[in-house]
């Protein structure tokens, strides 16, 4: 059963295969400047919103029905190519509208005889890419 994707990469479990997302965390944030007054209260002023992040992590196993390297070279793709993806867990999507991978690290878990990955854990940090209209 399909939960989710990140562009083309999906989000499922089956009685086959297992690919979900761990450790969603959302942020925002704002930028605020400070004006200073001589002798008195400082006055703070909003002046912008920055793009929000996402982080996330996957743990992709052979042992769970995937292929390890072949999703990481996706994830790797994705980034090197500055393509915005689209994310969707469940029913919601996330976000205005897409996500740049900003960065990816890969913990190699185990490994086969012949030094084959066949399973790790993904970490993947996004960020915001506002459609300009």
């Amino acid at each position: 059963m399909k939960i989710g994707c990140l562009g083309d990469i999906p989000f499922y479990v089956s009685s086959e295969a297992v690919q979900t997302v761990n450790g969603l965390e959302w942020s925002g944030s704002v930028n605020i400047a400070t004006q200073q007054v001589h002798m008195g209260n400082a006055r703070t002023e909003p002046t912008g919103r920055n793009p929000d992040k996402i982080s996330l992590s996957v743990h992709l196993s052979a042992d769970l029905g995937v292929d390890p390297w072949a999703m990481v070279l996706k994830v790797w793709e994705y980034e090197r190519s500055f393509r915005a993806v689209s994310l969707v867990v469940g029913e919601k999507i996330y976000g205005k509208y897409r996500w740049l991978i900003e960065s990816h690290s890969v913990t190699a878990k185990q490994y086969d005889k012949t030094g084959t990955m066949c399973a790790c854990d993904v970490k993947i940090s996004l960020i915001e890419y506002v459609r300009r209209d």
